[in-house]
C-alpha cells in the first residue's frame, strides 16, 4: 500500500524457467483467453471456493481501509500522512481491482502443474494489468500495489491448492506462497544490478526485505503475531474495528516496515515501533481510552509524514487469512496442506 514498485512491476526479467519455457508460452497464451481458463475451472467445488477466496480478497481491502483510527494511514477519520489520496480513492481502487482476484485464482488452478518455484512469473502480466487498472481508477495514485502482490499470491495459491486436491486453510495458503516465493529475495534484492526501487535501496542499506521477504516467509508475522491477536480479540467478543486496531498495533511494534524507512529512515521506523510498544503496554486499542490514544498516535505520525503502509498490507492479509480455517490435521509425509476428503 502507498508507494513504490512491487515484485509484479519490479520483477526482473530472466527468472528461471529451465525446462518449462515452452509451458511458459502456452501459459501466457492461455491467460490471454479467459475461455481456456474457464474450461479448466468449471467444477462446482472450484467455482464455489474460488469465489469465496476472491470475494474475501476484495473484502480484505475494504476491511483495512475502514478500520479507524489508523496511525498515519488513510481511514474514515482522515488521510493520514498522505495528501494525494483519501477514503474515496481507496474505495475506487478496490472496486477497480475486484475483477482481478478470481483471475489470480484461475491462473493458480490452471497452472498448478508448474513447479511452485517457477510459477511466480506466470502471474506477472496479470499483476501488472491489475496495477494499471488501479492506477487508472485513482488518477495515477498507488493505493494497493502491495496488496495486489500479497493477496494476488494468496489467491493464486488457493487455485493451486484446489487443483492439487488440498483444502484451503491458513497454513496451507501460507505454505504455498512460501514455496512460490522461495529464493525471491535473493533473486530480486540480492542482485548486483543498480538499485531501482525503494525496496531495493532499503535492502542494500539496511537488510530490510519488505513485501518480498514477508511472502517468502509465508507471511510469518501474520501467522505468529497478527492472527493470534485477532483470534484472541474476537473470542473475547471485541468488535471488528477494535480487534483490527489491536492487530495493527501488534504489527507496528515488530514489523520492519520499509514504507516507514523510505519516509523517515531508521529513526522513523524506531519511533513508530516504540510508540506502538508503549501503547500495547497500556492495553492498546482495547483499553478504555484506547481509541483516544490511537487518534493521538495518528496525529503524531501524520505530523511526521510517516505512513506504515507495509503493516497496513499485512493487516489486510491477516483479515483475509482469518476467514479460512486453521489446519486440523497434518499429512503423514509432513506436508502442511490438508487433503480434501473424497466423496
Amino acid at each position: 500500500m502507498q508507494g513504490g514498485r512491487t515484485p509484479f512491476t519490479g520483477m526482473r526479467h530472466g527468472a528461471p524457467f529451465r525446462d518449462h519455457d515452452r509451458t511458459r508460452l502456452s501459459a501466457h497464451e492461455a491467460c490471454a483467453h479467459p475461455s481456456v481458463l474457464s474450461a479448466l475451472s468449471c467444477s462446482t467445488d472450484f467455482l464455489r471456493l474460488s469465489t469465496f477466496a476472491a470475494a474475501h480478497a476484495h473484502r480484505a481491502l475494504l476491511a483495512e481501509v475502514m478500520v479507524t483510527p489508523k496511525p498515519g494511514l488513510v481511514d474514515q477519520r482522515n488521510c493520514g500522512a498522505h495528501r494525494d489520496m483519501d477514503l474515496h480513492t481507496f474505495l475506487a481502487s478496490a472496486h477497480a481491482i475486484a475483477p482481478w482476484w478470481p483471475r489470480f485464482v484461475e491462473i493458480g488452478y490452471a497452472f498448478a502443474h508448474i513447479p511452485a518455484r517457477e510459477f511466480l512469473p506466470l502471474l506477472r502480466a496479470d499483476g501488472v494489468r491489475c496495477e494499471k487498472a488501479m492506477l487508472q481508477a485513482t488518477g495515477g495514485v498507488n493505493t494497493h500495489k502491495g496488496c495486489i502482490f500479497s493477496l494476488g499470491l494468496l489467491c493464486a495459491a488457493a487455485g493451486r491448492l484446489l487443483a492439487t486436491g488440498f483444502e484451503l486453510s491458513r497454513e496451507g495458503l501460507c505454505a504455498e506462497v512460501a514455496d512460490i516465493c522461495a529464493g525471491l529475495v535473493e533473486r530480486e534484492l540480492g542482485s548486483t544490478e543498480a538499485t531501482k526501487t525503494a525496496g531495493e535501496r532499503c535492502f542494500r542499506r539496511h537488510g530490510l526485505t519488505g513485501a518480498r521477504g514477508e511472502a517468502a516467509s509465508g507471511f510469518a508475522l501474520v501467522r505468529s503475531i497478527a492472527l493470534p491477536a485477532y483470534d484472541c480479540s474476537r473470542l473475547k467478543g471485541i468488535g471488528e474495528n477494535v480487534a483490527l486496531l489491536q492487530v495493527l498495533l501488534r504489527l507496528l511494534a515488530v514489523n520492519r516496515d520499509t514504507n516507514l524507512v523510505s519516509r523517515g529512515g531508521l529513526a522513523g521506523l524506531n519511533y513508530v515501533r516504540a510508540y506502538a510498544g508503549k501503547l500495547l503496554l497500556e492495553g492498546g486499542a482495547v483499553a478504555a481510552d484506547g481509541l483516544e490514544k490511537m487518534e493521538a498516535f495518528d496525529d503524531a505520525l501524520t505530523a511526521r509524514h510517516l505512513s506504515p503502509g507495509g503493516s497496513a498490507d499485512l493487516l489486510a492479509v491477516a483479515w483475509f487469512l482469518a476467514q479460512f480455517p486453521r489446519e486440523l490435521h497434518k499429512r503423514a509425509n509432513g506436508d502442511s496442506r490438508e487433503e480434501i476428503s473424497k466423496g
